[in-house]
């Protein structure tokens, strides 16, 4: 992350900053721990929240030390797992070297059939005509109460070292503000952040504005508070752009699809059941793929579960491309929807109408998190019905990040640095005036920052875990890793995109993709564990 690097890690170089800043400027009850002399433990300064303890000042100094250095995740990861070998930019374990030479002679229809395609004419007028990124401001200042008004910034409109650390600690100050639930003083530091914050500044900015606006819906809304401010023809058409411009999705399709791909070899009869249907992105490499097998293409049937009717009847148009794809490919393909979310009662051999003979996938790509609750039981139901239907490869693709911790303060250091990394990897790849970048950020990204930061309870549902988490759970549910063997094709795609800084590592057979060594995504592939 060069940029705030840069100016974080001046503070290094200069005695003069007090990196307590955020704590010893911003809050009162430390302030007058100062004056007075007197050590208090850090969860008395939150009597009003007892279960949210405050961050303790020693902890500001390990946050900027460990977002100065994003490298430090490829040393920490040293220590406990195996010497990785680098390869370029991307970064794969010895312990798969075996299994990405086998690769380059995988059947699949090489790694650029999963790389998406240049959009045409008519997706670029689609996107030129979205609303403007001001009509997006003017909409949350319609919900959220006034915001800051949307400033143009150029190239020329970077933070300096000062503002940039300030505004870090201004951010970490008003989170501990506001889950101490001292509504005043975070009012007060909202005010200071948003005039250095920008939502088309650089890479900083940007993140901390998503943040500030986060923070302020948490400590303004009302009980119950609707914040779902975008169309879910936006929210497609932004991630159809991420898809689009950088490696995030199609690595996990990817990985996904090669996973189906090599377990339905000797498969006459394929059936995929998708948790989450949303598009048909995938669908479109695999078939593909199918339709050079040596043996000939397999029966596919796909089913997807959709939330509700109007998704299934916008998908009706992209399955039948489909479908007369895999046609003219010599593919007998059927889709089904249903439209309900999944769950014990929905994912039967009944409702899913299995048929006897077939290989079942089910693929959940981007999905499992959302059913992670506080307790966990709904997640361990889904997982327990997945393993009830004997699926012959289950693929699990989620974002490799902790941010369902119990506590607000955890969460939002955490995120903080996640999608620090995701906007700094947006950023060198593609133009400060991009707007297909921009539409990323405030379209997609910013809506995950909004659940993570400003919801609780069941309107929290962007429950992200580290892929440790994933396995444990998974593991209790029965299921055991089925070692991907693609690292040679996300290489070769890795390559493809024209941007030094992302990062290739395994860890016990699951595929971690990340940013300057911060992991972002990754991918998986699990079977029933034989008794």
């Amino acid at each position: 992350m060069e940029d705030i690097n840069k100016w974080l890690l001046s503070s290094y170089l200069n005695e003069s900053v007090n990196h307590d800043f955020a704590i010893r400027r911003y809050c009162p009850a430390r302030m007058e721990e100062d004056q007075e002399g007197v050590v208090f433990d850090d969860t008395e300064l939150c009597s009003s929240d007892a279960s949210t303890p405050c961050l303790a000042s020693s902890e500001v100094d390990d946050f900027v030390d460990s977002f100065i250095n994003m490298d430090q995740y490829e040393k920490a990861d040293e220590g406990h797992q195996e010497k990785h070998q680098t390869l370029g930019h991307c970064m794969v374990m010895n312990n798969d070297d075996a299994d990405a030479d086998a690769d380059e002679h995988s059947s699949m229809n090489g790694v650029f059939g999963y790389l998406p395609t240049t959009m045409e004419d008519s997706e670029l007028e689609m996107y030129e005509n979205l609303t403007m990124l001001e009509e997006e401001v003017a909409t949350m200042s319609d919900s959220f109460g006034t915001l800051p008004e949307f400033v143009h910034c150029g190239k020329e409109a970077n933070l300096g070292v000062q503002q940039g650390l300030e505004l870090v600690h201004m951010l970490l100050a008003c989170a501990e503000a506001v889950g101490c639930r001292d509504n005043h003083q975070a009012e007060l530091l909202i005010n200071r952040i948003f005039a250095l914050a920008s939502p088309s500044g650089d890479a900083l900015q940007r993140v901390s504005y998503c943040f500030a606006t986060g923070l302020k819906c948490r400590f303004s809304k009302s009980t119950s508070m609707d914040i779902t401010l975008i169309n879910r023809e936006n929210k497609l058409e932004a991630f159809h752009l991420l898809y689009q411009t950088t490696p995030y999705i199609a690595f996990g399709f990817m990985a996904a699809n090669e996973a189906i791909f090599q377990a339905s070899q000797g498969k006459n009869s394929i059936h995929i059941v998708d948790l989450g249907m949303e598009h048909t992105l995938q669908w479109s490499s695999l078939i593909r793929a199918f339709a050079s097998r040596p043996e000939g293409p397999p029966m596919v049937r796909i089913t997807g579960l959709t939330h509700n009717e109007e998704d299934t009847s916008k998908l009706q148009t992209s399955m039948n491309v489909l479908v007369n794809e895999a046609s003219s490919l010599g593919i007998h393909l059927e889709f089904f929807t249903i439209s309900e979310p999944a769950s014990s009662s929905l994912l039967t051999v009944e409702k899913l109408n299995l048929r006897k003979g077939e290989a079942l996938f089910v693929n959940g790509i981007l999905q499992l998190h959302k059913y992670v609750k506080e307790s966990r039981g709904n997640l361990k139901e889904i997982l327990l019905s997945v393993k009830k239907l004997g699926p012959t490869a289950f693929t699990v693709v989620e974002q490799d990040t902790n941010h369902n911790g119990p506590f607000f303060l955890g969460r939002f250091l955490e995120s903080l640095h996640y999608y620090s990394a995701i906007f700094d990897s947006l950023e060198a790849c593609m133009p400060r005036n991009s707007q297909h970048r921009m539409r990323i950020e405030r379209l997609h990204f910013a809506e995950e920052i909004l659940n993570i930061v400003a919801c609780e309870g069941s309107e929290r549902t962007e429950r992200h875990e580290r892929v440790d988490q994933w396995r444990r759970q998974l593991g209790r549910a029965g299921f055991q890793v089925m070692p991907l063997k693609c690292t040679s094709q996300v290489r070769m795609m890795l390559s493809v995109y024209d941007c030094d800084g992302y990062t290739l590592s395994s860890e016990k057979g699951n595929l971690l993709l990340g940013w300057k060594g911060r992991p972002v995504m990754m991918s998986s592939a699990w079977q029933v564990a034989s008794v």
